[in-house]
């Protein structure tokens, strides 16, 4: 099974609360407000949506390049898990 479908109800409650937080932005553009108050929600939102990202990201390097069914070496697992902390690193 692939690993968005087990974990879809977790995903769509993250696309639910990103949605929830752009409709925010733009009612914020829309009432004119302030700019630094702007800012923070799109900072906000592209948090949100790097976080997802990372998620599904880290879910396709386990389930599709390591694939589990072959029991990957060790060194595969460390090289997996460098590189997950850098692609994180790297979204945040």
């Amino acid at each position: 099974m692939a690993h968005t479908i087990r974990d879809k109800k977790k995903l769509l409650n993250r696309v639910r609360r990103i949605r929830g937080q752009l409709d925010a932005l733009a009612k914020a553009l829309e009432e004119e407000r302030d700019c630094s108050g702007i800012l923070q929600l799109i900072a906000a939102s592209r948090g949100a949506m790097n976080g997802l990202m990372a998620e599904v990201l880290e879910g396709h390097v386990r389930m599709h390049v390591l694939d589990p069914d072959r029991n990957p070496t060790s060194n595969q697992a460390k090289a997996a898990q460098d590189l997950l902390d850098v692609v994180r690193t790297y979204l945040k």
